[in-house]
């Protein structure tokens, strides 16, 4: 249960599918028993557990998954699909599913290698990290969140868990180190000489990119995949590791204008120097410290600069792959 009592759609939909699903395949579909994968996952905010209120105006409600093989969904997927539709809408005092312009094909019957190509580009685990290098973070969140109620056959789950929990470990490194470079780049480097030549616009942009990178470098410390921008920092909340960054980049966003600060700095200051009249300036700092900290516990740097892309040549040392080392350090 969420706030206020409200059932949150995982929930919802397990017990739906306990309550209608598991009785519909036992009696309409006998043949395939011990071979239907049933669970909920994919798009949507009720399968990362964060949907609430103000997202259940669309594409929430009774509703769950059944994933088939190719072989067996070209045989039985439309009769399935059309007993299905034919389950009671309302369940539990809940509307039925309201689906959004571009809310349909994520629930009901669905054919295991489309479901994970129509997400990730590919119908099965990656076989190199050349291929890992392609598979963008959100899309692979989104093919391995939620819950999997069960899946007697394995083969969704074979999948699923091939995906899990992160990145083989070169293309991780990889990943870190790309972050690095774009954090040091955008709040490190491009935010200032933004805010020196009075680039307002340009200076929100180097910030919101330094958030993004130190996001997307906090998951992957975490050894998980970065959800969809619109929960990147929501999701922090359930890490193990830097957390706390979450809350020191609630404050960077909520910053006031720094332009005071930087009155009176000319073109040719120094780029490096550090104006601690920012505040924006000291947060960045302060992320990228701990950041570099973590990195160090990771056994991934020794460097002690704080400037962080002095520590991305460290990083791609790390990685054996000589394929993914020989790669630009900001691929990724």
């Amino acid at each position: 249960m969420g706030k206020n009592g409200e059932i949150k759609g995982l929930e919802l939909s397990r017990k739906y599918y306990d309550t209608y699903g598991k009785g519909m395949l036992e009696k309409k579909f006998p043949m395939l028993a011990g071979r239907v994968a049933a669970g909920l996952a994919g798009q949507g905010s009720e399968c990362l557990g964060f949907d609430d209120a103000i997202s259940r105006d669309h594409d929430y409600g009774p509703s769950f998954c059944l994933w088939l093989t190719r072989e067996d969904y070209e045989k039985y997927g439309q009769a399935m699909a059309e007993e299905y539709r034919k389950l009671p809408k309302d369940f539990e005092g809940i509307k039925g599913r309201m689906e959004s312009l571009h809310g349909g094909g994520r629930i009901g019957v669905l054919c295991i290698p489309d479901f994970y190509y129509g997400i990730l580009g590919t119908e099965d685990i990656p076989k190199s990290n050349r291929e890992w290098m392609r598979l963008q973070e959100s899309a692979l969140c989104t093919a391995t969140n939620g819950e999997v109620f069960e899946d007697p056959l394995g083969e969704f789950s074979r999948i699923r868990n091939g995906l899990l929990p992160c990145y083989p470990e070169d293309v991780r490194i990889k990943k870190i180190a790309a972050r690095a470079a774009v954090m040091a780049q955008s709040g490190q480097y491009n935010y200032a000489r933004a805010m020196k030549r009075g680039e307002k616009v340009a200076a929100k942009l180097a910030l919101a990119e330094f958030m993004k990178s130190s996001i997307s470098m906090v998951y992957l410390l975490n050894r998980r995949y970065t959800p969809f921008y619109k929960w990147m920092r929501h999701g922090m909340k359930e890490l193990a590791i830097l957390s706390e960054i979450g809350d020191i980049l609630d404050l960077l966003a909520g910053m006031e204008d720094q332009s005071p600060a930087w009155e009176g700095a000319g073109e040719t200051d120094y780029l490096y120097t550090v104006n601690g009249k920012d505040k924006c300036v000291i947060i960045v700092e302060a992320v990228c410290s701990l950041v570099i900290q973590e990195l160090a516990a990771q056994g991934l740097t020794e460097e002690g600069d704080n400037f962080l892309e002095s520590h991305t040549m460290a990083l791609m040392e790390k990685i054996e792959d000589p394929y993914i080392r020989s790669l630009h350090v900001m691929e990724g």
